[in-house]
């Protein structure tokens, strides 16, 4: 492993990037992620790489679109606005089958909403990253270290799949500061270029090209593959943390830092004789759909999902897997306001006396 550093979260997966091999970023400024485009406006001429700050986030996807047909490893990042308006690139990076990062530090919406930290960008993340029904991985670490340690893979996932990977993260985790220890510097050489890149292709008889348009049955075909990748992905890829979930009869669901505040919770309960647990998500997509719907629910009295955002946006993936086995319970706070141990502490012991005294 690298060296270890005291680091804002945001200065840890810009700086994990560089070591994992991103040399290109392209991206426009917008709170709270501007540490990442700060951090690499210097860093990546350090290294050979380019940084540009695009004229928008339009211009910004489709420089990395550009860089990433290239074969470099190519990133960007934004809020929620500005994942909104590079939703389009980012569908048409999925259509020419091309790698690459998006980092989403989510903050208050909808709309312009509040440049505090939230987790209102679930859906979208999951859902509705871009138009034609395409799919990415979605990773969601809870700590500076596991958002090192999850940007320095994410092109290993990307280019095994030539698809692309998005890192969410609240605010909140992008702007504290934590001990991180950083992984090994890669050096990315020539041969480690992909076949399919024009940077490989330069000088040689090759009749294929890069392009999100195709005919009819060619785009048919392309979406059945990509539909039998994101199968793979459920059987292969699901990341999720379980916390003390061998005899609990509640089990809170909750990632980012909402799992943070929700483990807190946990093991303040657990003292109080309250058998509870967490699952925490590290993928949102793929979901851990097994790891919900094998639990025991002969056991299991109830599932509360915490979120920072208000209705919950993870609750209807929940309650699909547990099919009405037990009650599915919401508790979170929203536009910018953050939960507290003892909000969150003293809303899951309403939820558990209540359950408790109807049983």
């Amino acid at each position: 492993m690298g060296d270890i550093k005291f680091m804002k979260g945001n200065e840890a997966i810009a700086e994990a990037a560089v070591r994992a091999g991103c040399r290109f970023f392209a991206g426009y400024p917008i709170t709270p992620q501007n540490e990442i485009p700060e951090y690499l406006s210097w860093r990546l001429p350090e290294v050979g790489g380019a940084y540009v700050q695009g004229e928008s986030e339009i211009a910004s996807i489709n420089m990395v679109y550009g860089a990433a047909a290239m074969g470099a490893r190519a990133m960007t990042s934004s809020s929620g606005p500005g994942i909104s308006l590079k939703a389009e690139g980012i569908s048409y990076l999925a259509a020419a089958m091309l790698p690459a990062l998006i980092v989403n530090i989510s903050r208050g919406g909808p709309g312009l909403g509040s440049i505090q930290p939230a987790q209102s960008d679930y859906l979208q993340a999951t859902k509705a990253l871009g138009h034609g029904g395409f799919h990415a991985m979605v990773f969601a670490p809870n700590s500076a270290q596991e958002a090192a340690d999850l940007v320095y893979t994410a092109w290993d996932y990307a280019e095994r799949d030539r698809n692309p990977v998005l890192l969410l993260m609240d605010g909140c985790l992008g702007n504290i500061m934590e001990e991180v220890q950083l992984p090994p510097m890669r050096e990315m050489k020539d041969e480690d270029l992909p076949e399919w890149s024009l940077t490989r292709r330069n000088g040689r008889d090759y009749q294929g090209n890069i392009t999100p348009i195709y005919t009819e049955p060619i785009l048919e075909g392309i979406n059945t593959m990509a539909g039998e990748m994101y199968k793979a992905w459920e059987e292969d890829d699901v990341k999720v943390e379980e916390f003390m979930l061998d005899d609990a009869e509640y089990v809170i669901v909750a990632y980012g830092i909402a799992s943070r505040v929700a483990k807190e919770a946990v093991l303040r309960l657990r003292a109080e004789g309250h058998k509870i647990g967490l699952l925490r998500p590290i993928t949102l997509f793929p979901f851990p759909k097994k790891q919900i719907r094998d639990l025991d629910y002969n056991r299991v009295k109830g599932i509360i999902d915490i979120e920072m955002t208000i209705p919950a946006q993870m609750r209807e993936d929940i309650e699909l897997q547990v099919k009405d086995r037990c009650p599915v319970y919401e508790y979170g706070r929203s536009g910018g306001c953050l939960l507290d141990d003892e909000g969150v502490y003293e809303a899951i012991g309403e939820i558990l006396a209540g359950g408790e005294n109807n049983g």
